[in-house]
């Protein structure tokens, strides 16, 4: 399947700086990035580029060439997802407040909405591509959503069809542009090949094809979530070797030097300080 149209459902810090990058290596693909926060979008959309609501070194520049061009950012959530080839659904999913794992899980109910937006408004066959990080089999809930509306609202006789991929961000703040044209890999997750393949597609324009890993739905899903963890554990464990460094004389600079120039372990993130945080992690 060939994608000419692309609207993302989510504005935010991984949503716009994903778009932008994709608008600017795809030229030939009309790239729309759509949120109800209308005071979010009119910042995107503004004259001035240091009123963008995200910073991030080499986004205005980007901007700068492709909006108004082949990407665009709007409220106009039912068109752009009726026009869209394939839909990013790029939303938060903060920790709940409340209910069964307040405090603990992820909160879906905007990954859900977005779900059943896509299911009434989209036309024909869209492929729906999981951005956010979220827990494992998330993506078996978002199809259950989409096959509740089998129809289009236009025509009753028309069937719509959808398939569902996982390609989680791998971004750091400060470094996202870079982490988007530069990344260590592309994971996309799916159950149809073709589908998978069209976002492959996308990817090739800018990152080299052995960079890009291909897996199931879940086993994306999940590789995401242990990243974080793994990133975390060194944090973590670092931060425990620093504890011993002060009581027994050694320089956790320099402990952090050794183990780092071991081959197996590596260099980043061994560097100790006040721990990790962040709803990601």
């Amino acid at each position: 399947m060939q994608i000419k149209n692309i609207c993302c459902i989510g504005a935010g810090y991984v949503g716009g700086p994903t778009m932008a990058v994709i608008a600017d290596k795809c030229p030939d693909i009309l790239v729309n990035v759509v949120d109800i926060n209308k005071d979010r979008i009119q910042k995107w959309n503004s004259p001035n580029l240091d009123e963008l609501p995200i910073y991030e070194p080499g986004l205005k520049e980007i901007i700068e060439k492709c909006r108004n061009k082949n990407l665009g950012f709007s409220s106009s959530i039912k068109e752009k997802i009726k026009e869209a080839d394939m839909i990013f659904i790029s939303v938060n999913t903060p920790t709940k407040q409340k209910g069964f794992g307040a405090g603990k899980a992820s909160d879906l109910k905007w990954v859900e909405a977005c779900a059943r937006q896509v299911a009434l408004y989209a036309s024909d066959h869209t492929i729906v591509v999981e951005k956010s990080t979220l827990p494992v089999r998330t993506a078996g809930v978002i199809k259950e959503i989409l096959n509740e509306t089998e129809v289009s609202p236009n025509n009753s006789s028309l069937k719509k069809t959808f398939d569902v991929l996982s390609n989680p961000e791998f971004l750091a703040e400060g470094s996202a542009i870079d982490d988007l044209i530069y990344p260590d890999r592309v994971l996309i997750g799916g159950e149809n090949h073709m589908a998978i393949e069209s976002l492959v597609k996308i990817y090739q324009n800018w990152v080299p094809n052995e960079k890009i890993l291909k897996t199931n739905l879940w086993s994306s899903e999940l590789a995401k979530l242990t990243s974080n963890a793994f990133l975390a554990q060194r944090i973590s464990s670092i931060n425990s070797i620093s504890a011993i460094c002060e009581e027994t004389g050694a320089d956790i600079r320099e402990v952090s030097k050794a183990i780092g120039f071991d081959s197996r372990i590596g260099s980043k993130f061994l560097n100790s300080g006040p721990g990790f945080g962040g709803k990601l992690f």
